[in-house]
């Protein structure tokens, strides 16, 4: 008895070494990737569709965790807490996991993930040289596109880089506005398809481009005439607005987006860590945004600012160049224009903001950023925008193991 006890024990002892190596050979199946950002700030004004407003506040404090699952799977939890009117909400921005060893270039995600449509869209706002996404994102994916949903992506065996992929998620923050809570949305509301291909121009450039497209099953917008509650309406939709600002849900929609994105980088003798340049840019064009709903419009040859016709779209786009002049600080500067259109009763109201923004940055090592910045904003019929000045001081840093970011 005493001997088979010996056995059941070394076995025990040999699968309990067997284990420990396995998880040595990896750190992180024992040791997983835990960091944390802060994010804090001083502004003097309100921005449109923003998430920062005026005066002292916070912005989104990161807590993430991730690590490989085992040899098949690796796994992220990324939790964000934010503060807004006087309130403080926990979301979940990332759970989700991915395979590691699928054949031929092959990758699979599943869970809630930022979507790889466009440039900046699948990176986290703390990597950015500017305090708030650019005005298209913000009017169109509600500032960064996180979903639940699954992914497939594949990467070419070709001397440049080539990646494909299509991603399927349920849409909820893309759907467009229902007043009355009566509109039958799809649960599988968004399918996006996207490619990106880069490569290098002897050792101190490098370059990428983009095209993505989205097809939102429950974009459209409808046209409604209200009688008699113009006033109580109007009233219900500014509260709407209100709440609807500090969401991650998209103030304008449409069935189709078409994004091209492209960044140029730069740096001497390839070495980004002294001095550096990023140049980039991305277009949107959002295309069937409104659609004529039986029993709601009567008559759209008497509308008074636009006629609804298939050929409306929203659009917007920016320009972005930031220039690290030294390991410590960097300067950058991007301009940017959203040209959407607003429902009022049987008519759009067409709607136009321009954004230049200068930002400073001082870098005291690779995880804090305190940064300045200026925003000169123009709107011409949009919604609550006045032409402005508005200064932002900024710090994030960040605590802890944090992975590498996007190119």
């Amino acid at each position: 008895m005493s001997a088979l006890n010996t056995r059941v024990s070394l076995l025990a002892l040999a699968c309990a070494f067997s284990s420990y190596s396995a998880m040595a050979e990896d750190s992180s199946l024992t040791n997983p990737n835990i960091s944390a950002v802060l994010d804090g700030y001083y502004q003097t004004g309100d921005r449109p569709l923003a998430e920062r407003e005026e005066g002292f506040g916070l912005g989104e404090t990161e807590l993430a965790l991730s690590a490989n699952i085992d040899d098949n799977f690796y796994g992220k939890v990324t939790a964000v807490i934010e503060s807004a009117d006087g309130e403080t909400e926990l979301n979940l921005e990332e759970a989700f996991i991915q395979t590691l060893a699928l054949p031929s270039g092959l990758s699979a995600r599943a869970g809630r993930f930022l979507s790889d449509i466009g440039y900046l869209n699948n990176q986290h706002k703390h990597t950015d040289s500017f305090t708030e996404r650019p005005a298209a994102y913000r009017a169109f994916l509600g500032n960064h596109y996180f979903d639940d949903g699954i992914r497939l992506s594949y990467v070419a065996p070709t001397d440049l880089y080539w990646t494909m992929g299509v991603e399927a998620f349920s849409g909820d923050s893309l759907r467009a506005a229902d007043e009355h809570g009566d509109r039958d949305f799809d649960d599988v509301g968004v399918f996006t398809a996207l490619t990106k291909i880069g490569g290098d121009i002897g050792i101190e450039s490098s370059w990428q481009l983009g095209l993505s497209y989205l097809r939102n099953e429950n974009g459209l917008a409808y046209a409604e005439e209200h009688e008699g509650e113009e006033e109580h309406e109007g009233e219900e939709e500014h509260e709407g607005e209100e709440e609807h600002e500090h969401s991650h849900s998209a103030s304008y929609t449409g069935e189709n987006t078409y994004i091209a994105d492209f960044v140029y980088k730069w740096a001497p003798n390839g070495n980004y860590k002294y001095q550096n340049l990023t140049v980039s840019g991305e277009y949107f064009r959002v295309t069937d945004i409104f659609g004529e709903e039986p029993g709601h419009v009567e008559d759209i040859d008497d509308m008074d600012e636009h006629e609804i016709s298939d050929d409306d779209y929203h659009e917007g786009w920016y320009l972005s160049s930031v220039y690290q002049f030294s390991p410590s600080w960097s300067a950058g500067v991007r301009y940017g224009e959203v040209d959407t259109y607003e429902i009022h009763e049987d008519h759009l109201d067409p709607q136009k903001l321009k954004e230049t923004e200068v930002s400073l940055a001082w870098h005291s090592s690779h995880f804090t950023a305190v940064r300045f910045q200026f925003t000169h904003q123009d709107g011409t019929n949009f919604d609550g925008v006045e032409d402005d000045n508005i200064f932002t001081l900024q710090y994030v840093m960040t605590l802890g193991a944090h992975g590498a970011h996007q190119f």
